[in-house]
């Protein structure tokens, strides 16, 4: 009896070791604040906006409000798309060696508006969504979806990587949780829209 319990033991902490790029206990909680977190605080700040708020624009170089949210919603999608699609290639546990930075650091670097980054082409706004609701719902749609693949996901994410165009090498934990502080610099970019003394009072 003994011996059977001792084989049944080893046999189910084999089972978890076979997945060691799942995510732990940890890592999932503060992935889904940080979401949560960000989430609330872009939609709070859109909240009872007038179309002519969401669609001023400091000067002819700067986005609109709108175009922020556009571009944030747009990232979601995109952003999530590589990260599945990158999960279903096979593990490559030796690129570890080539990640330089933690996940605080890389968030720390996100949320750095003093450094500006180009977007890509296909993440520019364009008004690819008839106005901000539309913009929003896909934003929450996607997000929700998000939010609920790291709540229940056994994938290893800790053994696939991507080559970041900012960062470098990071993996797949890394890039849904720099997800996340691409919404809250944006957002960041929204209250300095706001905070602008020429911004509209309605």
């Amino acid at each position: 009896m003994l011996l059977t319990s001792l084989v049944m033991t080893g046999l189910i902490m084999s089972a978890f070791r076979l997945a060691p790029g799942t995510l732990s206990a940890g890592e999932r909680k503060y992935a889904l604040e940080f979401y949560a977190r960000t989430r609330a605080r872009l939609l709070g700040d859109l909240k009872g906006l007038t179309e002519n708020q969401l669609y001023w624009k400091a000067d002819s170089s700067r986005w609109s409000i709108y175009q922020c949210t556009e571009h944030i919603a747009l990232a979601e999608n995109l952003i999530w798309q590589w990260c599945r699609m990158t999960e279903h290639q096979p593990a490559t546990p030796e690129k570890r060696s080539e990640v330089k930075a933690t996940t605080d650091q890389l968030v720390k670097a996100m949320l750095d508006r003093t450094h500006k980054f180009n977007a890509p082409e296909m993440l520019k706004p364009e008004a690819k969504f008839p106005d901000t609701r539309a913009a929003i719902s896909a934003f929450t749609l996607r997000r929700d979806s998000t939010m609920e693949y790291i709540r229940t996901t056994q994938d290893d994410l800790k053994d696939h990587f991507v080559t970041h165009p900012v960062f470098g090498t990071i993996d797949l934990y890394q890039n849904l949780v720099l997800l996340a502080a691409h919404s809250e610099r944006h957002t960041l970019q929204i209250e300095e829209v706001m905070a602008d003394p020429r911004f509209p009072k309605r």
